[in-house]
């Protein structure tokens, strides 16, 4: 479990092809180099919960299986390429953002970036499925970072990011067309699950044996 708060901004150093279609990252991270990564730990890369497999000097290394390479943009990444890294939550962990589970739910697409004043705005399309749980005013993670839902329309929600946000995180380097892993708010999701079988019950028409039923004789 995760927050949504980024520690750091890591960096892709190395990657490979895995075992049967995998992949194995190598990211750098200072947290690393501090003895803050133990074997066997999880980390939220660019949103995704990935583990340690592997510890070496300021690097560890993930591997990422076929459907995390399917399902997110884990498999897209380049050396070079910048990476928000956040490490699992305890329970002493100050939860300033929101739950966050690092199960990616899509992927989306920026559809544009301006800046207003002090912050940036940003529309990003995503499916129908996830649409209906980006609620106004709830929480998302986008590529791992616990944001707030500024408005909803025409297949697209958007965001604002603030000042410090832009600048400790990869999402300063979106631009229309870039796309990021989007995880739907944990309690929305269950909401939706918890109300779907209902939604797609057959609903009783208007019948004489329904009107009897319900004291209409």
């Amino acid at each position: 479990m995760f927050t949504g708060l980024i520690e750091e901004l890591g960096r892709v150093v190395a990657s490979r092809p895995g075992a049967a279609g995998g992949r194995v990252l190598v990211l750098q991270a200072n947290f690393a180099r501090d003895g803050g990564v133990k074997l066997g730990d999880s980390i939220a890369t660019n949103g995704v919960c990935l583990t340690a497999t592997r510890i070496e000097g300021d690097t560890f290394s993930v591997d990422a299986g076929p459907e995390t390479l399917e399902r997110t943009t884990i498999g897209r990444l380049s050396v070079g390429a910048p990476v928000n890294l956040e490490r699992s939550a305890t329970l002493a962990t100050r939860l300033g953002g929101h739950l966050v589970q690092g199960h990616v739910d899509a992927v989306g697409r920026v559809r544009s970036v301006a800046q207003r004043e002090n912050a940036w705005d940003l529309w990003i399309e995503a499916p129908e499925e996830l649409l209906r749980l980006a609620v106004p005013r709830g929480s998302i993670a986008v590529d791992g970072i616990s944001l707030t839902i500024t408005g909803r329309e025409n297949g697209a929600f958007s965001i604002s990011i603030i000042p410090h946000t832009w600048a400790v995180t990869s999402i300063r380097g979106a631009a229309a067309g870039t796309l990021v892993n989007l995880e739907a708010d944990l309690i929305a999701r269950y909401v939706a699950g918890l109300l779907e079988p209902a939604a797609a019950a057959p609903k009783p028409g208007l019948t004489e044996a329904f009107l009897k039923e319900h004291g209409f004789t």
